[in-house]
């Protein structure tokens, strides 16, 4: 059976550190090397991520794009793409060989707008960047009211993601939640695929994971305001009471009692910056 075609991107800012290893693990697919075209686009670097990029050889091609933030990187390696399915993923990630090919068995059924794995920690890693597993749980991700996807581990048919206008530029965080809330609204479903997996470098401090939760809560307010309305059919979010009880009550229940504190300290950043972009 003949396969599809793929584009990979890879977005990266300041990214010369990990860009490297990046780059080995996708050159390393077991996908066909003549199905499969590497973009990286660099967004405005300030190190030397071009270099590492260039460094991978003639099998990458390396974009620029001057405008900050990841939507508009990726909607410039999307321009570019030449495959007929886009994966996404980041630059501090390092893909397993056989990552991409279930991905797009995935999106042999037509009903599938999205397919993406599982998001491991890459070890080895501080007992905080092991318990970031809770955060990119995609199986949960996919699986919540309404769906959505995480770039680290994303294909999709790139007429779809032309069809809904790719990334919206203007957003700096979430921008993956609301394009797959834009492909969930066309009719298509996604589709959790256990068996493609990529390590990501999560967050290794306590006061790393803070700031992005913090970041995510603030970035969900500007989400809330664009789809008030037209995703009315989910359930509503729940309360901020009712989100620390429920923390509280994992806390005393959970007989994994760092998961349980890493979950809440999570969710209170997060809802700090919440409380903060409604301010705004």
């Amino acid at each position: 059976m003949t396969r599809p075609t793929v584009t990979v991107i890879v977005a990266a800012y300041d990214a010369a550190a990990v860009l490297g290893d990046c780059l080995r693990s996708l050159l390393a697919l077991d996908y066909p090397a003549d199905h499969l075209q590497i973009v990286v686009v660099d967004n405005a670097s300030r190190d030397a991520t071009a270099d590492v990029a260039r460094a991978g050889g003639p099998r990458v091609t390396v974009l620029h794009e001057p405008r900050r933030g990841a939507a508009a990187a990726r909607n410039r390696g999307l321009a570019a793409a030449t495959g007929e399915v886009v994966a996404f993923t980041d630059a501090d990630c390092v893909v397993d060989s056989g990552w991409l090919t279930p991905l797009v068995a995935a999106l042999d059924d037509p009903a599938v707008g999205i397919a993406g794995g599982r998001i491991h920690a890459l070890r080895p890693c501080t007992r905080i960047a092991e318990l970031g597993e809770l955060i990119h749980d995609h199986a949960s991700a996919m699986a919540s009211r309404p769906p959505y996807a995480i770039t680290m581990s994303w294909a999709s048919p790139r007429a779809l993601l032309e069809r809904v206008g790719g990334f919206d530029p203007s957003l700096l965080r979430c921008q993956d939640v609301d394009l797959a809330y834009r492909i969930v609204e066309t009719g298509a479903r996604l589709a959790f695929v256990p068996d493609s997996i990529v390590y990501h470098r999560n967050r290794a401090t306590v006061r790393a994971m803070l700031t992005e939760g913090y970041l995510h809560g603030r970035g969900s307010v500007a989400l809330r305001r664009i789809y008030a309305g037209r995703l009315a059919h989910f359930p509503r979010r729940r309360g901020y009471a009712r989100r620390i009880t429920h923390h509280l009550r994992q806390l005393i229940h959970n007989g994994d009692t760092s998961a349980a504190l890493f979950r809440l300290g999570f969710d209170l950043a997060k809802i700090a910056g919440e409380l903060r972009g409604e301010l705004r």
